[in-house]
């Protein structure tokens, strides 16, 4: 079984940063795939930014150039630097993996996410 828990969201001006963490733990796990997801209110959740076991990364336009993915293989950590915050990225961010498990089937799982206010 596989458990996440972000942390390091808050309230920020606009402008300012934000560092997310995502720490996975369990046993018999092996991860692909990390990422964040956002939702925002009266809104769907989107992908916010991915990254494979590799480091390939994928951004959602809105947040390219400004916001930063990395992820420690060692430790099952990923991060979320993100810089020049909007109030638009206001949302609840939630951290995701994509996992096999010691049987080679596929999991994931998700974190309870982590709130991330910008005001104006």
């Amino acid at each position: 079984q596989v458990q996440l828990a972000e942390s390091g969201g808050g309230l920020v001006q606009a402008g300012g940063s934000l560092r997310l963490s995502c720490a996975a733990s369990g046993s018999g796990f092996g991860i692909n795939s990390m990422g964040w997801y956002r939702q925002a209110p009266g809104k769907q959740r989107e992908v916010v930014a991915t990254i494979t076991r590799g480091g390939s990364t994928n951004y959602v336009d809105s947040v390219k150039g400004r916001f930063t993915i990395s992820r420690d293989n060692a430790k099952n950590w990923v991060y979320l630097q993100m810089n020049s915050l909007k109030p638009e990225d206001t949302a609840v961010f939630y951290c995701n993996i994509n996992a096999f498990d010691a049987s080679g089937r596929y999991l994931e799982a998700w974190g309870r996410g982590t709130l991330v206010t910008v005001s104006a």
